[in-house]
């Protein structure tokens, strides 16, 4: 107790750089996830890309970040464990080391264009210091079991549903005689699923902690009848739409494309917010883990209440990093797995949105860097296997494999480091 009391402090103002670098690391490699597909497609330029991201990553992130938070991430290590409740100072370490280690990491991965999950990083980092600082016991194994699993269940499911709305599209509009009239008839049912889909995504994911508490059953009631109001506005959005005849004799779908342009724009917006109000929490968790523990002189709880201000540094520093570094990882989704258009990257959004909302239902723990990688390979692959560049792909794969021993050995190395400086 007495090293939490002599160096309140400074845990403070370590923890809040730290969290911010890793809120930055989020920002500037999660960003893709919500942008990489508009960017890569020409439905937004990096520069619209950006200013969307950053109102609405920086609005989810704040607004709908959570009042309340598993501080002791994803229930991965127990609190009660005799070890920690008598040495906090251990738990304050272990999390300062998990932030620095998996902003790191991000900052590696970021750096060559990588896709890596920010949740894999933290978790690894967590897990490392658990399991060599305290104890292999102090480790919920089942979890980062279903974390592991999630490796290989997100981008399957995302990619085989990116793959059926891919060959849907090019079978009712894109591969018919007529494909500007196919699209004005089928497009609104794309877009009832869109609205549909993009609300549960919001509902679920990124409105529970703001007064809202929805059940599944209400979500989905609400959603339908927003994914109905979305086809009937889009309805009549799309009447004003003329076919360009000059435009299409250059390329054959310019004005279809125009129509899944604008489309696009809103699911880029959705998944902007879920994104940010989900993912804040791999900065601002192990941070609200500090302050509670140095708060409370050394009492350590599984669930505490994120301060405003803690929230605001997590949405400030996703910000920063989609702004700085954003672009990096937003290339390689957007254009250096498959080539994308519009069509395409709205099929990959709208896989990506579904599988969300099937594990958010399901309680399947899923990552969503994995699930729009996944989501991208299935547009490509309905197109044929030589329409993706398979070392970029292989590049991506390698880069999943490594994130949770890297967070885990740098999460090692550092914690070391601050029991050597604090004792």
């Amino acid at each position: 107790m007495s090293i939490i009391a002599e160096y309140g402090t400074v845990f403070l103002i370590l923890a809040c750089l730290f969290g911010f670098f890793m809120a930055w690391g989020v920002g500037a490699n999660d960003v893709a996830n919500a942008m990489g597909t508009s960017v890569g497609s020409g439905a937004l330029t990096v520069k619209q890309a950006i200013l969307i991201a950053i109102l609405l990553e920086f609005t989810g992130a704040y607004l709908a970040g959570g009042s309340v938070t598993e501080t002791i991430r994803k229930g991965i290590i127990d609190p009660s464990m005799p070890l920690l409740v008598e040495n906090p100072n251990l738990l304050v370490y272990g999390m300062l080391a998990s932030l620095l280690a998996a902003g790191t990491w991000l900052l590696v991965a970021t750096h060559y264009g990588w896709p890596v999950s920010t949740t894999h990083s933290i978790v690894g980092a967590i897990v490392g210091f658990a399991a060599v600082g305290i104890s292999p016991d102090a480790v919920s194994w089942g979890k980062v079991a279903t974390i592991v699993a999630s490796w290989v269940v997100s981008p399957l499911m995302s990619g085989l549903f990116a793959f059926l709305i891919f060959v849907s599209v090019q079978k009712l509009i894109l591969d018919t005689e007529n494909p500007f009239r196919n699209a004005k008839r089928y497009m609104p049912l794309y877009m009832f699923l869109v609205g549909f889909m993009m609300s549960m995504v919001t509902l679920i994911k990124g409105l529970k902690h703001i007064g809202m508490p929805l059940d599944f059953t209400e979500s989905l009631v609400l959603s339908l009848v927003i994914g109905l109001l979305i086809m009937f506005i889009g309805q009549m959005a799309l009447s004003k739409i003329k076919e360009d005849v000059q435009a299409d004799k250059s390329f054959h779908f310019s004005s279809v494309e125009k129509v899944f342009g604008v489309m696009m724009i809103f699911t880029a917006c959705s998944m902007a917010f879920a994104h940010g109000s989900n993912d804040v929490a791999n900065a601002v968790g192990p941070l609200a883990a500090v302050v509670s523990v140095v708060h409370s002189g050394g009492e350590i709880v599984g669930k505490s209440t994120v301060p405003a201000w803690v929230l605001l540094l997590g949405a400030v520093g996703i910000v920063v990093g989609l702004a700085t570094w954003g672009y990096k990882v937003m290339a390689t989704i957007g254009s250096h797995i498959t080539e994308l258009t519009p069509s395409r990257g709205f099929a990959a959004e709208l896989a990506a949105a579904s599988t969300v909302v099937m594990a958010s239902g399901t309680g399947l723990p899923i990552s969503t860097t994995h699930t729009l990688v996944g989501a991208v390979l299935g547009v490509g692959l309905a197109r044929g296997i030589g329409a993706l560049n398979l070392r970029v792909i292989s590049t991506i794969f390698m880069s999943w494999l490594i994130t949770l021993p890297a967070g885990a050995l740098l999460a090692i190395v550092f914690f070391h480091c601050l029991k050597l400086i604090f004792g």
